[in-house]
């Protein structure tokens, strides 16, 4: 295995930052170059990767590379097409790296950026993209050498909103948008991603802008969902490729790569602390730090509401300005109510103050995880109530959109919310109370 060697997008320009050098059996350690740390004003990849001579040790650079890639089939297909282990996070990152989340872009030695282009996809190729599922987003994703984290199926391509229609990002070109097929085993998954998110909008929460894609009969088969990234943004005078404007990369890291955690321990093992981590670094980090611990309260209690136990540290990310000068907590993205499936799991991601199972949390566990965070416990409670009081009105909103759409299942995954949700908790206790 060669050098690769890393840069990150600041401004508009990819700029070369340090390389990682293979290490034997352990893998490879993160170093960044000289001439970089001598610049004015170098800014380090990861707030858990700090400026330093000095490389790092295999296990600080998998922690955040490692978790730049995609997991499941998509990483399974990607490792059997370019022939290598799939425990070999350094020779996929070789083969996905020019095009992964955030700002970061990964070369090898011999390899020279090639030019950026974008070709439109017929109505065809998408409905094949909605129909075919996981097989076809991993083969878009070899294609377009991009890394997508997350264990879901999932492919980036470029969105066009004057007439509607979609591109294949080639060479270094970024996508605009993530888009996720359904899930066999998940019945109306991508209606039920879209509720959540809506239903998030509808309580004041910030979340990532998404829309569902219709390429047929709106039947499971038909449709996509469209998360837009809110990594990538058009600045003032973008550059023109094929007749498009193309978007700047916004740097961004998810909470498991800024707290220095694989990807293996996005859920909180015994002894760990997760929700007290988060808190800590965002009063370490954020250039707003009493706002985003207070949109970070509201994530959680919504999670919990909704009955999403898929919360764990990586569908939470940083997002850093254009010119990396500053970090603020980044919009809500992948929330699913996974309480309306019989088999998924009810325990949630980590703790929330003395539980962890959605059945066994309380309004006073949200009181002590509220201590444990270093948040005033009036002000989050107040947030709480609030949500809990607005929650069923901002979810049927939410579904009454989607029905309009020509959804209709969403009036089903409602009631599934309002029965098996944290939600179901608050208003029983509120009827027992009474």
């Amino acid at each position: 295995m060669s050098e690769l060697y890393i840069s990150l997008e600041k401004d508009g320009k990819q700029q070369r930052i340090g390389r990682i050098v293979p290490d034997g059996h352990s893998g490879g350690r993160f170093v960044y170059d000289r001439e970089y740390l001598l610049e004015r004003d170098p800014v380090p990849v990861s707030v858990a990767l700090p400026l330093q001579d000095e490389p790092f040790s295999a296990s600080r650079t998998h922690a955040f590379f490692e978790g730049l890639l995609p997991e499941g089939f998509t990483r399974r297909s990607v490792a059997w097409w370019s022939h290598a282990a799939e425990e070999d996070y350094l020779s996929i990152l070789s083969v996905l790296g020019r095009e992964c989340i955030g700002a970061v872009q990964i070369l090898t030695g011999a390899e020279t950026c090639p030019e950026p282009s974008y070709r439109k996809m017929t109505l065809e190729q998408v409905q094949a993209l909605a129909r075919e599922g996981a097989s076809k987003s991993a083969q878009i994703v070899t294609q377009t050498h991009l890394s997508l984290t997350g264990a879901t199926s999932k492919a980036g391509l470029y969105f066009h909103p004057d007439d509607e229609s979609w591109y294949l990002p080639g060479g270094t070109a970024p996508s605009t948008h993530i888009l996720k097929q359904s899930h066999i085993r998940f019945r109306h998954i991508i209606t039920n991603e879209q509720l959540a998110l809506l239903t998030a909008r509808e309580l004041g929460l910030v979340t990532t802008d998404s829309f569902i894609v219709n390429t047929g009969e709106r039947t499971e088969a038909d449709v996509l969902f469209a998360a837009a990234r809110f990594d990538r943004s058009f600045g003032p005078a973008p550059r023109a490729v094929n007749g498009l404007p193309m978007p700047l990369r916004l740097h961004q890291e998810d909470f498991a790569q800024a707290l220095g955690i694989p990807a293996a321990e996005k859920y909180e093992r015994e002894g760990a602390h997760h929700l007290r981590d988060m808190f800590a670094l965002l009063r370490r980090v954020s250039a707003n730090p009493i706002e985003d611990q207070l949109r970070l309260w509201d994530m959680l209690i919504f999670d919990y509401l909704i009955g999403n136990s898929d919360n764990h540290l990586k569908n939470y990310s940083l997002l850093y300005s254009p010119g990396l000068r500053s970090i603020r907590l980044a919009p809500a993205y992948d929330i699913v109510s996974t309480c309306v499936y019989p088999l998924s799991t009810r325990e949630m991601a980590f703790r929330i103050g003395d539980a962890r199972m959605l059945d066994e949390i309380t309004r006073k566990s949200f009181g002590l995880a509220a201590l444990e965070a270093g948040l005033g416990t009036a002000l989050a409670m107040k947030h709480f109530d609030r949500m809990a009081q607005n929650f069923a009105e901002a979810l049927e909103r939410a579904a009454g959109r989607l029905i309009g759409d020509g959804f209709g299942e969403a009036e089903e995954l409602k009631g599934k919310i309002l029965l098996n949700g944290g939600i179901h908790n608050v208003l029983n206790f509120e009827g027992r109370c009474r």
